[in-house]
């Protein structure tokens, strides 16, 4: 039987959130202290994020984002613009390694649903600078968190008062309804990011989980697998959907440590995306061994073995070597290449320079096409 390859992921793809430039960081301050108001803060951004899809373009990649620019977090914006979801502030909750977030948090105070929401727009933006400046080739490519980090990150729920299944229910219905608008607005290339697998990469946190839900470890892990289906089970044909997941991503530190042992047989055999990006730039994220699970031949795994933490360019050859290692357990034409994360998960961004970057873009888009003949 011939395998059908999908096109997207690219050979050479990025997870998509940029460091946010000057010009960014000065406009959000100014909005903040009340100097500018709301559509001043927007003229900004629409300027910086043309020249950031300019840029793109000209280094060679065919996935074009906003670069997450209009965003303070790469989860909670989204999260908070859905009805019946509020962000607040709340007490210190971070666990990174070493480094402190902002106090923020999302609450359900009514039905969850989704109905116009603002990032329809930013997407609209977006595709029509790809369509400006870009040849056709290139596709504009949007994020948002999966609906598992609405369903089980979920804090102060004041609305639905333990009753899962209808909160499930509804999560999952929302979810559909945004699949189908950002499809509406021209949308074909959509990655969802979920962190909660991390729950399943340690023994501590696995226990922590269990403990929290009451409910056996496969009975967790089979939720969040049907949550993301029946969450794209409506999809389009032609409308590409992808998950991401790493192990956190602030200020160049992590949350936690451990493989995909627990879950491969999760992400690689049952859910339905059309391709994973996952996190493989050290050792932190375990061997290859998991991808053995991989089942389907027209799905494409993104191996983020670049970091975005760092601005060392890795050893090519080294890379080259790992990504034929993985071949061992997945065809190389279903495998392709990225950072193994955004370079600004939070408005913060991770420690190293733009020109950092870009290098690191550049480091990506050599190595694919020494290893693929194609980005």
């Amino acid at each position: 039987m011939t395998k059908t390859l999908v096109k997207i992921p690219f050979k050479a793809d990025h997870v998509g959130s940029f460091l946010r430039t000057e010009a960014i960081k000065e406009a959000r301050t100014a909005f903040a202290k009340g100097d500018i108001d709301k559509q001043a803060l927007k003229a900004v951004e629409d300027k910086e994020i043309e020249k950031l899809v300019q840029k793109e373009i000209k280094v060679g990649l065919k996935s074009i984002t906003d670069g997450e620019f209009r965003r303070s977090w790469w989860h909670l914006d989204f999260l908070s613009g859905l009805e019946g979801v509020e962000e607040f502030e709340t007490e210190y909750i971070s666990h990174f390694k070493g480094a402190k977030t902002k106090n923020k948090a999302i609450k359900v105070v009514g039905k969850v649903d989704f109905h116009d929401h603002y990032m329809i727009e930013h997407f609209k933006f977006l595709k029509q600078a790809v369509e400006k400046y870009g040849d056709g080739s290139q596709e504009a490519k949007f994020s948002i968190p999966s609906p598992n980090m609405l369903f089980t990150r979920i804090q102060g729920d004041e609305y639905y008062h333990g009753n899962r299944e209808q909160f499930y229910h509804d999560t999952v219905a929302a979810y559909q309804k945004a699949i189908q608008a950002f499809y509406d607005a021209g949308c074909r290339y959509l990655q969802l990011d979920d962190t909660s697998w991390i729950d399943f990469v340690s023994e501590d946190r696995i226990a922590a989980v269990v403990e929290k839900l009451g409910m056996n470890v496969h009975d967790i892990i089979d939720t969040r697998v049907s949550c993301l289906n029946d969450a794209i089970s409506k999809k389009p044909d032609d409308m590409i959907i992808t998950m991401h997941i790493c192990r956190g991503n602030f200020r160049s530190t992590y949350i936690t440590s451990g493989g995909y042992d627990t879950i491969s047989d999760a992400i690689f055999a049952q859910l339905k995306v059309d391709g994973l990006f996952l996190e493989y730039d050290d050792n932190r994220s375990g061997d290859f061994e998991p991808l053995k699970s991989f089942k389907r031949h027209d799905q494409t795994v993104v191996i983020g073995l670049i970091t975005s933490k760092f601005p060392e360019l890795e050893d090519p050859e080294r890379i080259k070597e790992r990504i034929k290692e993985a071949s061992q357990y997945i065809p190389l034409e279903n495998l392709a290449l990225s950072p193994q994360c955004g370079f600004a998960s939070t408005e913060e961004g991770n420690q190293l320079t733009e020109e950092d970057q870009w290098n690191k873009i550049k480091h990506v888009i050599n190595i694919a096409k020494s290893v693929w003949g194609t980005i």
